[in-house]
């Protein structure tokens, strides 16, 4: 049977392929051809620290490890008896 669509040779270099579409790809790639990022990664620079949203984070791990906590300590209490 065949295809309704027949199957395009991917050699061919289309006019909408970006211009480094030919270039080498892998592990050996580390995207400096050409003065860009082949991983589409912009140079920019961290902002400052969101300490509320840290201590948040840290607040909220904390009282899961003592919920967590809570129930291991149930559990060892009701089996004791």
């Amino acid at each position: 049977m065949r295809a309704e669509v027949p199957e395009p040779t991917m050699s061919q270099q289309h006019a909408s392929d970006p211009p480094m579409a030919g270039e080498p790809h892998g592990l050996g790639d580390h995207g400096a051809s050409h003065g860009h990022d082949d991983h589409g990664h912009d140079e920019v620079e961290l902002g400052p620290v969101d300490w509320p949203a840290w201590g948040a984070g840290v607040l909220g791990v904390g009282l899961g490890l003592t919920v967590a906590w809570a129930f291991v300590l149930a559990n060892l209490l009701a089996t004791a008896r």
